[in-house]
């Protein structure tokens, strides 16, 4: 363990108590159950109310966060994941859901703000860098962006903490409290996280760099985790990098349904995409750096 790394031992304790490994398989058939359930329930109440081709229409629109409503409710669907790791932990470890934050809840949040600040600023510093050559669309205008705020902002919470409490929080601590390498326990939920964001249908043959840019966010924010022993720093960092993305400058017909403006271009194009995703590799490590100088970690 390097030295660094110490406040994590701390973090991981809770853990310890109950670390067998089977535990893993029942916990993730819980939170998967546990999102999905939602999600099926809502499209089969749709289908009763209005029929199956708006249910699905409806559906669809909040797969695609194409329009603020869709948006918002894709956002809020995640509360089903965030009870997941809640549940597994409380039903098969015997701890309670604060563990997967970290010892002091006061200190998780006042990371948390000492990341977010600083890298919200950064990532809109780096906004006319970023968009240089592209071509650009106004979203939402600025009063229905307002209006619409107030529900973002929580969605957003919610949606980067439930996976924050699943990779970061219940895979990390189950993980370490049987194995003492990192690359285990940040390397295997980095890697179920990067393949959450393979998506070859949306992405084509960028869909595996979209896939390493999420393993190695995955990566910087299970080490912020392990720096100071609790969930805060790597929620600000993933809070931070998904205000921008999704409400700030989205990707033209893809999840921008609450964004202010919008990227246009192929994101299959290996031509168009790249470069764009570079740079967004360039601008995740220098976020990174910044939170570790506000951490002084």
């Amino acid at each position: 363990m390097i030295r660094a790394y110490a406040p994590h031992e701390d973090y991981v304790a809770p853990a310890r108590r109950r670390p067998a490994l089977w535990r893993l398989l029942p916990a993730s058939a819980l939170i998967a159950a546990l999102y999905l359930a939602p999600i099926l329930g809502l499209s089969a109440w749709l289908t009763g109310q209005f029929g199956q081709p708006i249910a699905d229409a409806i559906v669809q629109r909040m797969l695609t966060g194409e329009t603020p409503g869709g948006m918002l409710m894709l956002l809020w669907s995640f509360l089903g994941l965030a009870l997941g790791p809640v549940a597994a932990v409380r039903l098969l470890h015997r701890r309670t859901a604060g563990t997967l934050i970290g010892p002091s809840l006061e200190r998780a949040m006042r990371d948390f703000a000492r990341v977010l600040l600083p890298i919200l600023a950064l990532e809109i510093l780096l906004l006319p860098v970023a968009l240089l050559g592209l071509e650009v669309r106004p979203g939402l205008g600025l009063l229905a962006f307002l209006g619409y705020l107030p529900f973002a902002l929580p969605g957003i919470l919610i949606q980067t903490g439930a996976e924050e409490l699943v990779f970061r929080g219940y895979l990390q601590q189950q993980l370490a409290a049987r194995f003492r390498s990192p690359l285990i326990w940040i390397g295997i939920p980095s890697a179920l996280f990067a393949w959450g964001h393979y998506l070859p249908e949306d992405f084509g043959p960028n869909a595996g760099l979209v896939a390493l840019w999420a393993a190695v966010f995955g990566i910087l924010a299970a080490d912020l985790t392990a720096r100071t022993g609790n969930l805060g720093a790597a929620l600000g960092f993933h809070a931070a990098n998904n205000i921008s993305a999704l409400l700030i400058v989205g990707l033209a017909g893809n999840l921008d349904g609450l964004a202010l403006w919008a990227v246009v271009f192929d994101p299959a194009d290996p031509d168009a995409a790249r470069p764009a995703l570079l740079l967004d590799f360039a601008a995740m490590a220098i976020a990174w750096l910044v939170a570790r100088l506000s951490l002084r970690v």
